[in-house]
């Protein structure tokens, strides 16, 4: 209806909301007016400003996720549109409309999801069209979606599993308990084996190695020895590397858990194996207890299907609080590239009460890196401090593939004249040159997040890299 609306009415609610700017619906209401006459910028700003008066709003948000949908950048539409699947809470209504715009963004299986939840909390505003396009049609003898997920499973059911074909749940009688612990590492290499990253070095040095090696003097203070850090960033900045040169710095072992380490198909088992890790570190300390792909353990429980999920999620946060057991002595890092799926629990102080943003090396550190991948190889006076410059927003992965590429370049020559020739300076730029930073695509995602889903300010770092003004 907002088409009807002429322009000097817009101009004239704009300045009444000029005199009254928190009034939320006011600025909803001036918003689809503009986007109604086809105004998508002005619309944007206006609702952008209103969203960081209002950080979260239910009503700004979907709004702003029509008006970049509109606009063409489904990525920042996406981003936007994900953030509010939390705090839609129970808002039936809100939440139809939400699985709409998911669904227009390309974003089905969260479209899906939210559409089951609203239909839930209010089946009176089910939207048949929009259920059939989403394939959740109401079961015949409930108004509830005829999902796997939304079965009432629990701890009674650790030895069962869906039938697909008998659409019920059947027992599983070959089901046992399995997994041992991980093997555990004893990692010889140290921070020297790390190129750049100083200031993170320095921040695990005082929230971990420190601790270790002053027990007393923390426990004077009533400080234990153990806590997380969590660090994100793009792929192939060295979270691993660095976490497996922690547990060398201080002797201790390494535990480096992955998704396949937890995750099983069996209800009850995932939260049995997590649980056995945890003994085992906390019996073979001091340990460090590494997660990689953390969101994939502990992703937010409000975008989680079924109870199986969430249960995954609560034995990490229990086993994190050391609910049942103290965790004095197990030093516990985690990684993700996508700290924006992470449950908001897990960054509680006392859990990961470190989170810290791992970008690309600088100048320095991509020296430091280089000079590192270089060790043992035939080279000639390399200017390292040139080469470096040349790899921009590269991550130390793709350090090690201008090397690779370079020594590549040598044997392929060798092979045609038969003499060996040194890496020179000029074949390391020639290579940076030929690769293509891999963190480009990560940072377009990143910026979204920080822009338009950060009310808290986790994601300042991001926009401090970016060099943008909040």
């Amino acid at each position: 209806m907002s088409e009807m609306y002429s322009d000097e009415t817009i101009h004239a609610l704009t300045e009444a909301l000029g005199f009254s700017p928190e009034n939320t619906t006011l600025r909803g209401q001036v918003a689809e007016m503009l986007m109604g006459r086809g105004r998508l910028q002005e619309a944007e700003e206006m609702l952008r400003d209103g969203l960081k008066r209002s950080p979260g709003h239910l009503g700004l948000g979907l709004a702003m996720g029509e008006c970049l949908l509109r606009l063409e950048r489904r990525p920042e539409a996406v981003v936007v549109l994900e953030s509010l699947v939390g705090p839609a809470g129970s808002d039936a209504a809100a939440l139809v409309q939400l699985a709409g715009l998911l669904l227009r963004a390309g974003e089905r299986d969260s479209a899906s999801l939210v559409y089951r939840r609203a239909v839930r909390e209010d089946p009176g505003r089910a939207e048949p069209k929009l259920g059939k396009e989403l394939g959740v049609v109401p079961n015949q003898e409930s108004d509830e979606p005829d999902q796997p997920e939304d079965l009432p499973f629990d701890d009674a059911l650790d030895d069962e599993e869906w039938d697909e074909a008998a659409g019920r749940v059947r027992v599983r009688a070959d089901h046992s308990p399995s997994g041992s612990p991980i093997e555990m590492e004893r990692p010889s290499m140290g921070f020297d084996d790390v190129g750049g990253m100083q200031g993170l070095k320095e921040e695990v040095r005082l929230k971990i190695i420190e601790p270790i090696r002053n027990a007393d003097l923390y426990k004077a203070y009533g400080k234990s020895i153990g806590g997380g850090i969590l660090m994100y960033g793009p792929p192939g900045c060295g979270k691993t590397h660095l976490a497996r040169a922690t547990a060398g710095q201080i002797d201790a072992g390494f535990l480096a858990v992955g998704i396949h380490d937890v995750l099983e198909m069996w209800l009850g088992q995932s939260e049995q194996k997590l649980h056995a890790l945890f003994d085992y570190a906390r019996a073979n300390t001091p340990c460090v207890l590494f997660f990689d792909e953390v969101d994939a353990l502990g992703m937010k429980r409000s975008a989680v299907g079924g109870s199986g999920g969430r249960n995954v999620i609560n034995q990490l946060l229990s086993e994190l609080d050391g609910v049942r057991d103290r965790n004095d002595g197990v030093l516990i890092l985690a990684a993700t590239n996508a700290p924006w799926d992470l449950d908001a629990a897990l960054r509680r102080p006392g859990r990961f009460d470190r989170v810290i943003f791992v970008p690309p090396p600088d100048t320095a550190g991509a020296a430091a890196i280089l000079r590192l991948h270089l060790q043992g190889k035939p080279q000639e006076a390399i200017d390292v401090s040139t080469v470096a410059a040349k790899c921009s927003g590269f991550s130390g992965a793709d350090l090690k593939a201008v090397v690779d590429r370079a020594v590549e370049a040598k044997l392929s020559d060798a092979l045609k004249t038969g003499t060996p020739e040194p890496i020179t300076t000029r074949d390391l730029v020639k290579a940076a040159r030929k690769t293509r930073a891999s963190t480009r695509e990560w940072f377009a995602t990143a910026k979204n997040h920080a822009l338009y889903s950060n009310d808290s300010g986790h994601y300042d770092d991001i926009l401090d890299y970016l060099k943008i003004k909040r």
